[in-house]
Parts: structure tokens; sequence; C-alpha cells
């Protein structure tokens, strides 16, 4: 007779089930999201403000961070200028194209700001940017 049987070996339907890969791309997405934005580390400072800025920040990228006592600090450990210029020696030789972000509290003294940048330009970075906050209003 023509009737099958409702019991025994059921056909596969053909094609490919996507939900494991689209819960997995959920995944990877989730943790590409939090990760880019992770900021670089360093002292709260309070920034001076600019009406139009840049983000430069980079993997790879040496914050110098000034605090209002003039302190100044690598990647937020203190560091002397005789220190600070030894370590940029250091990263230079070994990736000459990293960049170097400034981070001078508005309260600072525009001196100790100028002898950083005068100590980068000593030691020939290309890639110096000034850190500055948005302006409001």
């Amino acid at each position: 007779m023509g009737y099958k049987a409702k019991f025994g070996i059921k056909k596969r339907e053909k094609g490919i089930n996507v939900t494991p890969f689209v819960d997995v791309l959920l995944v990877v997405l989730v943790i590409f999201i939090l990760t880019s934005n992770a900021s670089i580390p360093g002292i709260e400072v309070n920034l001076p403000k600019a009406s139009n800025s840049t983000a430069l920040e980079k993997p790879k990228t040496k914050a110098i961070t000034i605090d209002p006592s003039g302190q100044v600090f690598l990647d937020a450990y203190p560091v002397t200028m005789t220190e600070l210029e030894e370590r940029l020696r250091t990263e230079r030789a070994t990736s000459p194209d990293f960049p170097v972000i400034v981070r001078g509290d508005a309260q600072v003294q525009y001196a100790r700001v100028v002898e950083v940048l005068d100590l980068l330009r000593r030691l020939e970075l290309a890639q110096v940017g000034l850190v500055t906050g948005k302006a409001q209003g």
C-alpha cells in the first residue's frame, strides 16, 4: 500500500544550519566592542579645551602626562626627564614610527610642556600629538 510508517529513519534537511555561526559572530562582535573602547591608561588630569580635536590613540601609542605639580608620567609611571629620554630611545630602537601623545594639565606651567616637546624633537619623533578636551557649548 502507498502509505509510509510514521517511525523510522528521517531524512536530514539539506542546507547549512547557520544558528551556531550567528551565535559565534555575536560573541566576537561583543568582544570587539568591549576592547575597542579601552583607552590609554594614565593619570587623571584636567585637559585644556579645544574646539576641534582628533583622536590619536593607537595600540602602541606612548602617553606622556604632566600633572598640575609638573611631575612627568610615561604610561602612568612617574619618570624623570632623563628616564623619559632613555625609555623613549629604547622604544624608538624597537619601533621607529610609534606615536606619542602629550597630556598636560591646564594648570601646569607651559615651560614644562615645552621641555617635554623639546625632548621629543631632539629624539626626532615625528608623530606627536597634544591631547585636549572638547570645548563645551
